[in-house]
């Protein structure tokens, strides 16, 4: 599975960077870890009787080691293809349920974003065929031939799983590139697939308890926990991209110049408390430092400002709280919708100084109030 929205907690264990791309096992990874280990010595021990229980503790580990491993190549086949479209990656996250990756922009055409989804379950169905090609040359009662096996018939599994057409799952994706193709509006494509995906997960449990009732037994603990697990992630997951959808629609009508704060030009050995008395007087939002020639050095930090108490503020010069104002800093004034994002994504900061495109000072974008405007706080 794959995700346009980054996650900023911390991600685990780090694994390696194949392709450049960083790998993380999460805790929780060792959690299931010890579910498939638990659940599957049993199942291995029926195949192969000769072994021990230690031994067949051992085997079921070594399963649930590369049925991840697996899953892993899974997650690289949606990064490499999101690569070759230009898409900067942050990280793959091995944890409880699978595997995501971590792409940081959208695609930008329908078309890509088919392929990037695609890439992964035709990567999975691809290691099931091969695995049952190479089943049928292995002697199926040896620890290689049944971890072989399982390992095919895993793959195919997650493949199919992957393919169901519901966000968060990459069939939801799919059709979400469907539905984006036909309406030209990604937006509509996230919410059909996302309401799908909501489908899907009310479907899941009504299914595993529905299969047991019909052939008359009670639905086993494991099946149900399973089931609602699989449920609620896609639940949450489908719930956090019509989230996503309603922000991404706002985007186009974001505009630096509509959000930007009138700014009141300081030289940085002005008081704090005497640069906050200018900017009330012309009704300012923000405190540009500039030098004695009137060109701009440096913002003014509001979370500094506010943290500064009124009895310092007399003896604090306003260029003690300024960032320096590098050129990533700078932002045209005229920017709007998809590349104002990118270049505030670009230099993650609290306030942008927008120039006129002949370099006079137009005002101060502050990070706090794109924010509100995405939420509509």
């Amino acid at each position: 599975m794959s995700s346009d929205s980054p996650r900023r907690d911390s991600p685990g264990l780090r694994m390696g960077r194949p392709f450049g791309i960083p790998v993380y096992v999460s805790p929780t990874w060792f959690i299931v870890a010890g579910l498939i280990t638990y659940s599957f010595q049993d199942f291995f021990l029926s195949w192969l009787p000769w072994l021990s229980g230690g031994e067949g503790y051992l085997v079921a580990f070594a399963f649930a080691v590369l049925l991840y491993l697996s899953v892993l190549l899974h997650e690289l086949a949606h990064c490499v293809v999101a690569k070759a479209y230009g898409l900067p990656v942050r990280r793959i996250t091995l944890y409880l349920l699978g595997g995501v990756s971590e792409i940081e922009r959208e695609a930008q055409t329908p078309g890509r974003e088919f392929a990037i989804a695609f890439a992964g379950p035709l990567l999975s169905l691809g290691l099931g065929g091969g695995g049952f090609l190479l089943h049928q040359v292995l002697d199926p009662a040896t620890v290689a031939g049944v971890l072989v096996w399982q390992l095919w018939v895993s793959n195919v599994v997650v493949g199919v799983f992957n393919l169901l057409p519901g966000l968060p799952l990459d069939g939801g994706r799919m059709l979400r590139a469907g539905v984006w193709r036909f309406t030209r509006s990604p937006v509509s494509g996230t919410v059909a697939a996302a309401w799908t995906g909501r489908a899907l997960a009310v479907g899941l449990v009504v299914w595993a308890v529905g299969l047991s009732l019909v052939s008359g037994q009670e639905p086993s603990t494991v099946t149900l926990v399973w089931s609602v697990l699989l449920a609620s992630f896609i639940w949450f997951g489908a719930t956090q991209a019509l989230q996503s959808a309603r922000l991404r629609a706002r985007i186009p009508h974001l505009s630096a110049r509509a959000l930007a704060r009138r700014a009141v030009p300081v030289t940085a050995d002005v008081p704090l408390a005497e640069a906050l008395r200018r900017a009330a007087e012309a009704q300012a939002g923000a405190l540009v430092v500039v030098d004695h020639e009137g060109r701009p050095t440096g913002i003014v930090s509001e979370v500094a400002v506010e943290s500064t108490p009124e009895n310092r503020r007399p003896w604090v010069s306003a260029g003690s709280l300024a960032r320096s104002l590098e050129p990533s800093l700078v932002l045209a004034a005229d920017l709007t919708g998809e590349a104002l994002i990118d270049a505030m994504r670009d230099t993650p900061a609290g306030e942008y100084l927008l120039v006129e495109r002949g370099g006079e000072i137009y005002g101060v974008l502050a990070t706090a109030d794109v924010n509100r405007a995405f939420t509509g706080v």
